[in-house]
């Protein structure tokens, strides 16, 4: 059974970094691709960061472009979302998501492509 699990949210102070991990299991996909996405209180989910297997690029938002970088440990089969400069518009639940069997893509993804899905962390940042 694949499973995502998130941890590293919490409470910080703008200007502020956290560090994001999203430890997977479960799967044994030839290539993938996994993303963050984020969702605040009224708003709809939206995709931050993505990462694709077969090379490692690494694909941003321009709302986080510069301050967020996404990373992956094989050896641990964890993936990162280090967040630095942190803005109070970042709040959200972030989550991470998998979509099986996918290789060619260059770009963010729109949420239907994903498969599997964490349950989320909370990462709130004050004024």
């Amino acid at each position: 059974e694949v499973q995502l699990v998130e941890s590293g949210g919490g409470l910080v102070q703008a200007g502020g970094s956290l560090r994001l991990s999203c430890a997977y299991s479960g799967f044994t996909f030839d290539d993938y691709a996994i993303g963050w996405f984020r969702q605040a209180p009224g708003k709809e989910r939206e995709e931050v960061a993505c990462i694709k297997s077969s090379d490692g690029s690494t694909y941003y938002a321009d709302s986080v472009k510069g301050r967020f970088t996404m990373s992956s440990d094989n050896a641990q089969n964890t993936v990162y979302l280090q967040m630095n400069s942190l803005k109070p518009e970042d709040t959200a639940a972030y989550y991470c998501a998998v979509a099986a069997d996918l290789a060619y893509f260059s770009g963010l993804l729109l949420p239907g492509f994903y498969d599997y899905w964490g349950q989320g962390t909370q990462v709130t940042v004050s004024s």
